[in-house]
């Protein structure tokens, strides 16, 4: 029966320590508020290249890692149907421009400069056989027919005239347009060079020689050599909370157990409907000796900070509002500023008093 009474007594002497509350009275800091958010690293003005036609990869002109500038070729895409466009192009414009300098408008120039001859020679006549009628010479059928042969050489001549601008008017035309046609296949052409739009650093190749490319896939990744910046997403809840120019505390997985500064400069208008989130952009203060596209970051953006004040830890909290004294008496407080471990006291409590861990 003893040994029955001591095991019991054990029991509750156990049980008793198991449940005993931890104890502890406010403490007096520097607490800051923060909203985290994750996000990565990207090059400055990092964009995806895109090729603008189909067709398959020929040759691949730059490395991974090169430094390139705006223009430069990347990759080279099979072109052969283009290659004769422009081929054909380039003689039909070349066979328009031989036939606007060619035996066709000395052909018509020469029909002018004889009918501009006739004409002369055949009004030449005529006045004079005008003259001769006034002095009674000649007869009217002279007249008559000096006079049809002056029409029908100055009709002639405007026909000439008008045959001769025609023709170089609609030879004109099949020579520009021979010339945009070759414009054109030249430009297709073109578009089998990818390059780059901007001077920077090609990141990385995305395609290998001999896969197909479509204008829906991106081709490769270029951006800034030397300038990154951060992207981030912010949850909705904490959104309005967010300033232009507020500071950040940086964590990297590259970089275990150090933190980096970095400003807000950008606040996204709209939210992401998907994540329920928004876009954050900001700029290092203090970056990291290397930094590569891509890497993840976890990010604190200081909201405002308090220095000397009353912070008890978040785990003594009952519901956000309220805290237990020594005899589990719950204590209204009004809370201040909070971040992940700590809570600022506005008011309830004193230094000196204690409060107790509520129980799970």
């Amino acid at each position: 029966m003893k040994k029955n009474s001591l095991f019991l007594l054990l029991i509750l002497i156990i049980t008793s320590c198991g449940t005993k509350q931890e104890k502890i009275n406010p403490t007096q800091e520097k607490i800051t508020e923060s909203v985290y958010a994750s996000g990565i690293i990207k090059s400055k003005n990092q964009y995806q290249v895109f090729s603008t036609v189909n067709g398959l990869i020929q040759e691949i002109i730059a490395k991974e890692g090169d430094l390139i500038k705006k223009n430069d070729p990347i990759l080279r895409i099979q072109n052969i149907s283009s290659k004769l466009n422009a081929a054909n192009a380039k003689l039909a414009a070349d066979l328009a421009s031989i036939n606007l300098n060619g035996d066709k408008l000395n052909e018509l120039k020469a029909n002018i400069d004889f009918a501009r001859i006739k004409l002369k020679t055949d009004s030449s006549l005529f006045e004079r056989q005008k003259n001769l009628w006034e002095q009674q010479i000649g007869t009217q059928n002279e007249l008559e027919q000096r006079e049809l042969a002056y029409k029908n050489s100055l009709t002639n001549y405007k026909t000439s005239v008008l045959r001769y601008n025609d023709s170089k008017k609609q030879l004109d035309f099949s020579a520009q347009q021979a010339k945009n046609n070759l414009e054109i296949s030249t430009s297709v052409e073109g578009d089998f060079i990818v390059k780059s739009e901007t001077d920077g650093r090609l990141y990385d190749i995305l395609k290998e020689k001999g896969e197909m490319l479509t204008p829906q896939s991106p081709v490769a990744v270029i951006g800034d050599a030397n300038d990154f910046i951060i992207e981030l997403q912010v949850d909705e809840y904490d959104i309005t909370k967010i300033k232009l120019g507020q500071k950040i505390i940086l964590s990297l997985d590259s970089y275990k157990g150090q933190s980096f500064e970095a400003v807000v400069t950008k606040i996204s208008s709209i939210m992401n409907e998907r994540t329920r989130s928004f876009l954050i952009t900001a700029e290092f203060t203090i970056k990291p000796p290397s930094i590569f596209p891509n890497l993840s970051v976890e990010a604190n953006i200081i909201i405002q900070s308090k220095d000397n004040a009353l912070t008890i830890p978040r785990n003594f909290l009952v519901d956000d509002t309220y805290v237990l004294n020594e005899k589990n008496e719950k204590i209204k407080i009004t809370i201040g500023l909070m971040d992940y471990k700590k809570a600022e006291v506005l008011s309830g409590l004193k230094i000196t008093d204690f409060i107790v861990k509520p129980l799970k």
